[in-house]
């Protein structure tokens, strides 16, 4: 086990950074224009990308770039160019999963330091000592492993291989994130960041003479979303993943909110500074096992850590549960006031939580509220109104003011 465990999240944009930073991650992983898992989320060229590693490191915090599909011919060629405006921006490590990929890698940055990509299926000491040979710094290893595999793993390769594993987010129903579904049925290749999902949605049975005529596929009477898994929450079990050796907890999500990065983050990092304050002793307070509920989430598993998972299926609908929404952020707070940017509606009268990084959340009523002009107001339902609440707490800029619908 590591003296130092990181909590590493996902980035999809520049509000998703600021949000991971804030909010306590030891570092970020996130994509380029190309060559990434979420072709949906790479908004990072190498200007952006470097403005992105510039902020993370005067906090003290590591970026890590995602080249991890399987690149085709045409596409492999740009690859130099890719890989070295990624060395130029500073990026700490490549997340790689293809084997030509991290030849180039290699070749053409020789000192950066390459992390093995959940994709490549590592799921045995042998293959993870192979890549370790091979020059890799950590190997992320493939999600359908107990805890129990992953500490004979730790066990047998050597202590500065480092360990990452997927602790919170949704989980693909194919092994690793390798999946033909989505290229086959609407011609969108998972394994170049292009996946439709279909996993997610609902199936019929056709019988072969009766064209046109649809039947739902029941397993039992649950319904019939077949492949639709639900998400990973291994907030509770902090100590177990560390025990067995795992050194970066990792949280899915670089297509999610900045709220979703803020909320997830927080509750991780708060876990883990409690698991590091007393190892031996760890149990979370309830207000921070309930904030996991607190963004928009399918029900959790524990996928297959504990062995073959069991009830890792949610047969009834692909949708997110969703209860809790964000209305305002804050700017500051000075003289009895929180100044704040709205984001929803909400209204005079209103019950509202707000979530700083500095401890629990902190409820408050909504007395009394103006706009940005001192005119008292009953409602604010005016997109990105600035607007200010009458307080007596403070809390920092950034802090997210949300409500229970």
């Amino acid at each position: 086990m590591s003296d130092i465990l990181e909590i590493l999240s996902p980035v999809g944009d520049m509000e998703c950074l600021h949000a991971a930073l804030d909010y306590g991650a030891d570092a970020v992983y996130l994509g380029g224009t190309a060559f990434g898992m979420r072709a949906a989320s790479a908004k990072f060229d190498p200007q952006t990308l470097k403005t992105a590693c510039d902020l993370a490191h005067e906090k003290g915090k590591k970026v890590y770039l995602t080249c991890n599909t399987l690149p085709r011919n045409n596409e492999i060629i740009h690859f130099e160019g890719f890989v070295k405006d990624a060395e130029a921006a500073g990026v700490d490590a490549l997340i790689a999963n293809d084997i030509g990929v991290f030849s180039l890698i290699k070749k053409y940055t020789p000192d950066m330091e390459i992390h093995i990509s959940t994709q490549a299926g590592i799921v045995n000491f042998v293959t993870a000592n192979e890549f370790y040979n091979m020059g890799a710094k950590r190997v992320v290893l493939a999600r359908e492993l107990s805890l129990e595999e992953i500490a004979e793993i730790r066990a047998k390769t050597p202590k500065d291989l480092e360990i990452e594993c997927f602790v919170h987010g949704a989980m693909c129903v194919s092994f690793s994130g390798r999946c033909m579904l989505s290229q086959y049925l609407v011609n969108r290749d998972a394994n170049r960041g292009e996946c439709a999902q279909p996993c997610r949605w609902g199936y019929h049975l056709m019988e072969e003479k009766r064209t046109n005529e649809f039947y739902p596929i029941f397993e039992d009477e649950k319904g019939t979303y077949i492949l639709n898994a639900k998400d990973m929450c291994m907030i509770n079990h902090i100590d177990k993943l560390a025990e067995a050796g795992v050194d970066s907890f990792k949280i899915e999500g670089r297509a999610k909110s900045s709220y979703y990065v803020s909320v997830i983050t927080n509750a991780y990092r708060k876990a883990m500074d409690i698991y590091n304050a007393d190892p031996k002793n760890f149990e979370l307070p309830q207000w921070l096992k309930d904030e996991v509920f607190k963004v928009s989430h399918r029900a959790y598993c524990t996928g297959f850590f504990f062995g073959h998972p069991k009830e890792s299926q949610y047969y009834e609908n692909s949708g997110y549960i969703r209860e809790y929404d964000v209305v305002a952020i804050v700017d500051y707070c000075s003289n009895g006031m929180i100044y704040c940017t709205q984001k929803n509606k909400f209204n005079k009268g209103d019950e509202v939580e707000i979530l700083s990084p500095i401890g629990e959340p902190e409820t408050i009523t909504v007395d009394e509220m103006f706009d940005e002009y001192g005119n008292e107001i009953e409602t604010a339902n005016h997109a990105a109104m600035k607007m200010f609440i009458k307080s007596s707490k403070v809390f920092p800029k950034n802090s997210i003011i949300r409500i229970k619908r």
